[in-house]
């Protein structure tokens, strides 16, 4: 194509280049280029229409509330041209401000140079509110410095001159995280890092940022830890592979995923999104941060702490190389955080697969897969989020999701807490409801009734144990309408208390429409109230 004269053809490549700008909750999205016949903008319109859209993005005003953490646009001290207030604008096209729209993408990196203030975006007042907000709602203990939640917002009001300009310069630096371990479901312990709150907050508002930007460059068989998706998705992405044959799983366990996150790696695929330097720097710096645990600091050379909200992000960035390589080679596979299954028509090829994608995470990304934990099986005979999947893609309990919820009701009903009757149902309740809407999708009718007839059980060997003194048990029995001689038989038995419940007397003493009227939460109607 020749060059007009009048530099025509230079406006018309200048406008492809540029393309369009949509504003989407205060951040810029690049959108389709949308050219009409016959339609042409010169670079003057482009350089207007620019121009409108940085005024839009900086009309942000405060939120108003007791929830509000009262952050404001911080003024550039020193700046003649800053705006007065958020929203003010010069002549049309020539003021400087903290959101100015960035410079057309390089070609190999679309959207890239887009990210360029990001800084500025997590800096918003709307954003730092919204952020304060939902670390609020979470709760969560303090950190190494004791701020609790309830303490943050004062903390906040009081230095969010210095806070600000710490994160807008980039030399904000966290504080160390505080190393808790937690027993995990199957065995052993799991290591936690919690951040203090002010951190927290920062970490939250990244996300926000970052989240708009990175998950639509994900995996559409990538579920966890996303906004609109869920696991039960992903079970039924699991369960249609299952009915189209595909009847053998690829069962891969990382092990220390979250502990061995290589930082060199992670941040390089972060850079790929992210031109912001100051972000890049702070992000690390979240990364490294140390663990304080027993008085002493140890520093981090590798791993994402668990606990901070923007870890689950960045888990899913790094894996997101693993999902585009099982992309690419054409396996049918989900994923959930760290849990892979791959769907596989023969043992023979489930075992290749696991070989071949094992060297893939050693050497591309630096992960290791436990070896004792991964396998190549029949989905019926594995887990996967809980659920087995069964013939015909069926989708089951497993039998250790019910053997960790039997053993959360043993706690619960532990005979020598010394806690009233009413204070142990109380605490079943807050426990079963959610359980049961989890595994609302499986086949359980069976191990449901039995799993109340269990808990019910449990339930009179508690008040059985109360009772203790064969006196006072003879006495309560009679009162409940059992005959002196059956009361008297149970009473004196040499039986243990666990075949105690188990008598018809006391299945008549204590029936269960009483344990209705008590309010306990019946699994099985529960469960039948979703399937309508």
């Amino acid at each position: 194509m020749r060059a007009g004269k009048s530099g025509g053809v230079r406006g018309k490549a200048l406008h492809l280049t540029l393309g369009d700008l949509h504003i989407g909750n205060g951040r810029l999205l690049p959108l389709r280029r949308r050219i009409g016949k016959g339609v042409e903008k010169s670079a003057e319109a482009i350089v207007a229409r620019k121009a409108r859209v940085k005024g839009r993005i900086e009309q942000c005003k405060e939120p108003v509330g007791d929830d509000s953490m009262g952050v404001e646009h911080p003024k550039a001290e020193g700046d003649p041209k800053a705006p007065s207030h958020p929203g003010a604008s010069g002549d049309g096209g020539t003021e400087t401000g903290a959101y100015e729209v960035a410079q057309a993408p390089a070609a190999s990196e679309p959207g890239r140079a887009l990210t360029e203030k990001l800084m500025e975006e997590v800096c918003r007042p709307e954003n730092l509110n919204r952020a304060y907000k939902r670390v609020k709602a979470n709760k969560g203990a303090p950190g190494v410095d004791g701020i609790t939640v309830g303490e943050v917002s004062g903390w906040l009001k009081a230095h969010k001159g210095p806070l600000l300009r710490s994160l807008l310069d980039g030399s904000y630096q966290p504080q160390p995280v505080r190393g808790v371990q937690i027993p995990k479901p199957g065995g052993g312990m799991r290591q936690l890092g919690i951040p203090t709150v002010v951190d927290r907050v920062v970490q939250q508002a990244i996300s926000q940022v970052l989240e708009p930007i990175l998950d639509p460059t994900f995996s559409e068989f990538s579920f966890g830890f996303r906004p609109g998706r869920s696991a039960h998705q992903a079970l039924q992405q699991a369960s249609a592979y299952v009915k189209e044959g595909r009847s053998i799983v690829v069962d891969m366990d990382l092990e220390k995923y979250f502990d061995r996150v290589n930082h060199d790696i992670l941040m390089a695929r972060l850079a790929r999104h992210v031109a912001d330097k100051r972000l890049l720097r702070i992000v690390r710096r979240f990364l490294q941060a140390g663990m304080m645990q027993d008085g002493v600091c140890i520093r981090r050379e590798e791993g994402t702490p668990q606990g901070g909200p923007l870890s689950p992000l960045l888990a899913n960035l790094l894996l997101d190389d693993l999902d585009k390589e099982l992309e690419r080679r054409g396996h049918f596979f989900c994923r959930y955080a760290d849990d892979c299954n791959i769907y596989v028509g023969s043992q023979k090829a489930g075992e290749r697969v696991l070989a071949s994608v094992t060297g893939f995470l050693e050497k591309k990304l630096k992960l290791r897969v436990h070896p004792k934990k991964s396998a190549v099986a029949r989905t019926s005979e594995r887990k996967f989020l809980g659920y087995c999947i069964l013939v015909g893609g069926r989708l089951g309990i497993a039998p250790a999701s019910l053997k960790r919820m039997k053993d959360r009701v043993r706690r619960i009903t532990r005979r020598n807490r010394g806690v009233r009757f009413e204070r142990v149902i109380e605490e079943l309740n807050r426990f079963l409801p959610g359980w049961v809407a989890y595994f609302r999708h499986a086949e359980a009718k069976t191990a449901l009734r039995r799993s109340d007839e269990w808990i019910r059980r449990k339930l009179r060997c508690y008040r059985l144990k109360q009772w203790k003194r064969p006196r006072t048990i003879w006495d309560r029995l009679t009162k409940a309408g059992i005959s002196r001689r059956e009361a008297a038989n149970l009473a004196s038995t040499g039986k243990g208390w666990w075949r105690k419940a188990g008598t018809p007397a006391l299945q008549r003493a204590m029936p269960n429409q009483w344990f209705e009227h008590l309010g306990l939460v019946n699994l099985t109607q529960r469960y039948l109230l979703f399937q309508h």
